[in-house]
């Protein structure tokens, strides 16, 4: 069963995001207005090094009221590389450079309500250049052993969907086969 939009219309918008309202047909002939946030794609990166640790941020969401660990993540600014934003905002919130990255996985973290894609880089080598410019948003950052994560996430301890789901693959590619995904 296929929904079909007649027509949206913008509400409210900044440089973030947009709520739109659009006039969404069901199946059987019914229409309803339907709320929906456009968003500008995000870009997530980490580093994994050689023993296995993952670089992670122990953060507070003022949102949900909650903290857990998070990927160093942002928006992709216009005009913008998605891999370069991943890299800008790794170093941004972490002072680690990442080697080369490799595209994990984009994920659509709530595509019945916004139009976000969360597009996942992670390296498998890092430089430190120095404090991180954005550490503010973030209590502390940590080097977390890959053999943790899915206990972690079993726990609620990466509450973020996409975050998650973006651990639990790379715990399965670093510790259960070839470390780097395919094209």
């Amino acid at each position: 069963m296929q929904w079909t939009k007649q027509y949206e219309q913008t509400v409210y918008a900044n440089r973030w995001f947009q709520v739109n309202l659009a006039d969404v047909e069901l199946p059987d002939g019914r229409h309803l207005d339907h709320f929906l946030i456009r968003l500008r794609p995000v870009a997530v990166a980490t580093v994994v090094n050689e023993a296995n640790e993952v670089l992670l941020l122990w953060r507070h969401r003022f949102i949900t009221d909650s903290w857990g660990w998070e990927l160093p993540a942002g928006v992709v600014e216009d005009g913008e590389d998605v891999a370069g934003a991943a890299a800008r905002e790794l170093e941004e919130e972490t002072g680690w450079r990442p080697g080369p990255l490799y595209h994990l996985l984009t994920v659509e973290p709530s595509n019945g309500l916004t139009d976000a894609r969360h597009h996942v880089y992670w390296a498998d080598e890092g430089e430190y250049v120095g404090h991180p410019v954005d550490a503010f948003e973030s209590d502390r950052r940590e080097w977390v052993p890959l053999k943790l994560v899915p206990d972690l996430v079993g726990n609620g301890e990466v509450p973020g969907g996409s975050m998650a789901a973006a651990l639990l693959l790379l715990h399965h590619l670093r510790l259960g086969q070839d470390p780097r995904p395919g094209p």
